[in-house]
């Protein structure tokens, strides 16, 4: 048995430079997203959560249908041509629609309808996909979680969780009723309620065996399903046509090595897991005799990837931490929410052409990794990761039309996020289009982290060689050198920011500049608005390695008009005795005029402070800020962004201020000069290019030394976000004096 699937070798396939087979393998590539929203009828609230959580399709696959719990309702979207998906209408079900899947014409959903976790309740509806009409239901005598359906379509199998309550005794389990296993022969597309049959799955467990948890559900070819109880740490294989257990036993446990333990605004990944209960989620059947289990955990488990057993409890492969590796080295891991890592919960197994491919998808870290079956106990091939909306959930293969389809179920519209969607892939010759960014290894050999990217500035002699920061969303404030000419970017090394040979403390570093005698300016943002521990906008002059040589605070008397919208980029004009470090405050301060921000320029040589004003366009929808400053051809280019996303995102561009017969005024003077500007580019296009969503803060902006533009997006270190990170090259930036 291979173990675990080799770090070096996913890093090799990330950038290009794996065997000639694995260049020539097909991948997957987003083509759509559809956002769930879009799909509500006429009389529902747009402003409540809606998800689209468990996604299956109609036998044809040109139709999705999804579960929207919140809602209790399932949806349809119309994916005739998957490229650009329609909303299709929605089925009212009275109760929480928990998992679905199709057989022929109906779709059969398991619906919830429990009066409290003591008294779980729940039937089996049954939903025409030609009226979308419930045309029958079928009492389950619990609360159902998952669903599947057998091949031939001669079976369908629900989960009953008869989940516990995590408000009691601290979720421990026993918590009674116990849950089962339920089945119905299915002929002609048709079920009978009165032909339902129970497995019983109570006394087999050594992990509360009175309260058995189930969780997930898969047929195989042979008709036999695979059944995991979650909070048990178990797994039963029995046969639907004799209604006979045939093999159960322990789910077992995983000790994992580098891995991050702490919730400590740091990605450390020299901490150790021991010994912990895989606690699996999602379960899928590979052949008949192997499956694959996504170990989410949910109670005292979760090992942060994927098992792959036969049916006898053989362990074949264990992924270890390789998974949480390659969501760090993606920007993708969610540090903030670490206590089971990446939390891997669905799986899909489908043959596309003469390819087995296993799909696991990250809900901490919003992925789906890719992996090509090499049968056996062969560890399988990492070929991709797909980025998978917020909290990816339900995963599906539609291998007759080369798609694959994600289902992410988190709603942050609330919090000014973006709503659940549904993500569209097809599989091609193209290359993968993501990640645009990912990390080597370190000098430790493990990945260099990096996630919410904050400013960027570019080596003045090397093309294609690029530095940035992360912001405040880490306790380090880090320094990362970028290597564009690789396809995706590299993130080659990293430095962390120091204070007297210490981490410094507080820094919320938005902007990075590199000084015409070596090191950098370092810009960062304050929030003198915190009611604890406030804080102020300060400017760096670092060393090449990092060491902050000096700290620079505003005056105190324009520091006292500072708002919580501060300093968001920093860049340079100049030398020596002529040396201007130029700031941009991302919002108007307390002496600003409405619609008008600073340009603050400071002279190292004389110590003196000046400023102009910018003018902004008027929002639309929330504000519009500046987020980044980069000087360029006897002026400045600034990033201007409102600060929405998706849809309502109308205001993302470059703009150009020409700094010829600009002087600014002393900070005593309130008669400012206003700045001219000119549009440069238009980047609403260029973040809807990846068709994903428009992300919201596009932060960062260079020109190398070949004068080619790169933006770059901020992510907010996986916190209330997808994780996606945007590195986008534009090509050669002109701009008109």
């Amino acid at each position: 048995m291979r173990p675990t699937l080799l770090s070096g070798v996913s890093l090799a396939v990330l950038f290009g430079i794996s065997a000639a087979h694995a260049q020539t393998t097909p991948a997957f590539n987003r083509i759509a997203t559809f956002n769930v929203v879009d799909n509500l009828p006429a009389d529902a609230d747009p402003k409540k959560g809606t998800v689209a959580e468990i996604i299956t399709a109609s036998e044809d696959g040109r139709t999705l249908v999804y579960t929207d719990s919140p809602g209790e309702r399932i949806g349809f979207i119309d994916i005739n041509d998957p490229a650009a998906p329609k909303a299709a209408g929605v089925v009212a079900l009275g109760g929480e629609p928990t998992s679905t899947v199709v057989i022929k014409d109906k779709a059969f959903v398991g619906v919830v309808t429990s009066e409290s976790k003591a008294k779980p309740s729940g039937h089996l509806a049954v939903v025409d996909l030609a009226t979308k009409k419930v045309v029958a239901t079928c009492d389950l005598g619990g609360q159902p979680d998952s669903l599947a359906r057998s091949d031939d379509g001669s079976f369908l199998a629900i989960a009953i969780e008869n989940e516990r309550d995590e408000e009691i005794n601290e979720g421990a389990i026993p918590q009674l009723p116990g849950g089962n296993l339920t089945y119905f022969p299915v002929k002609d597309g048709a079920l009978a309620c009165a032909d339902k049959k129970v497995i019983d799955v109570t006394g087999i467990a050594s992990v509360a065996p009175e309260d058995p948890e189930p969780e997930y559900v898969s047929i195989n070819g042979q008709n036999q399903v695979v059944l995991t109880l979650q909070e048990n740490n178990h797994i039963v294989v029995a046969d639907l046509a004799t209604g006979k257990i045939i093999s159960n036993f322990s789910a077992g446990s995983t000790a994992l090595e580098h891995v991050d333990t702490k919730k400590d605004g740091v990605i450390d990944l020299s901490g150790s897991q021991k010994e912990t209960p895989r606690e699996p989620d999602a379960v899928h059947w590979i052949d008949n005799d192997r499956f694959v289990t996504a170990n989410e955990g949910d109670w005292k488990g979760g090992t942060r990837g994927f098992t792959i057993y036969d049916k006898t409890g053989k362990v074949l492969f264990e992924t270890g931490s390789v998974p949480e590796h390659m969501a760090v080295r993606l920007g993708h891991y969610p540090e903030k929410r670490n206590k089971k890592g990446i939390e891997m919960e669905g799986a899909e197994v489908a043959t596309f052409g003469g390819d087995k491919l296993i799909f696991v998808g990250s809900e901490r870290g919003s992925l789906v990794f890719v992996y090509r079956d090499k049968g056996g106990a062969n560890a399988p091939e990492y070929l991709q990761a797909l980025p998978g909306g917020v909290g990816p959930e339900g995963l599906l293969a539609i291998p007759q039309r080369d798609l694959f389809v994600s289902a992410s179920e988190t709603d942050l519209r609330e919090k000014g996020g973006i709503g659940s969607v549904v993500t569209i892939y097809k599989r091609g010759n193209d290359k993968p289009a993501y990640p645009t960014i990912a990390s080597v290894d370190g000098p430790d050999g493990l990945p260099i982290w990096w996630s919410a990217l904050s400013g960027f500035a570019a080596d003045p002699k090397t093309p294609g060689k690029l530095y940035t920061v992360n912001d405040s969303a880490y306790e380090q404030g880090r320094i990362l050198t970028v290597d564009a000419t690789s396809l995706p970017a590299k993130i080659t090394a990293a430095i962390i920011v120091t204070k007297d040979g210490q981490p410094a403390k507080n820094l919320d570093l938005e902007g990075i500049a590199v000084r015409p005698e070596g090191g950098f300016w370092l810009a960062s943002e304050g929030n003198p608005e915190k009611k604890e521990n406030p804080t102020q906008n300060l400017l760096f002059r670092v060393s090449a390695t990092g060491a902050i040589e000096e700290e620079i605070a505003l005056p105190a008397e324009l520091a006292a008009q500072a708002t919580r919208f501060g300093f968001e980029g920093v860049t340079v004009t100049g030398s020596g005795a002529n040396e201007t470090v130029w700031l941009a405050v991302q919002r108007e301060w307390k002496d600003d005029p409405k619609g008008q921000v600073k340009l603050i320029a400071y002279k190292p040589a004389t110590k003196s402070w000046g400023y102009v004003r910018y003018p902004l366009d008027a929002a639309g929808k929330g504000w519009v800020g500046l987020s980044e400053i980069t000087a360029s051809n006897g002026g400045l280019i600034l990033i201007e962004r409102d600060n929405q996303i998706g849809a309502n995102a109308k205001l993302k561009k470059l703009t150009y201020v020409s700094l010829k017969g600009v002087t600014p005024v002393g900070l005593d003077s309130k008669d400012a000069p206003v700045v001219t500007k000119t549009t440069v580019r238009d980047l609403i296009a260029d973040l809807a290019a990846p068709h994903g969503y428009v992300i919201e803060k596009v932060e960062s902006f260079t020109i190398d030394a070949n004068g080619e533009g790169y933006i770059v997006t901020d992510n907010d270190g996986v916190d209330g976000s997808s994780g996606e990170t945007e590195f986008i090259k534009i090509g050669k930036v002109e701009v008109k004096m």
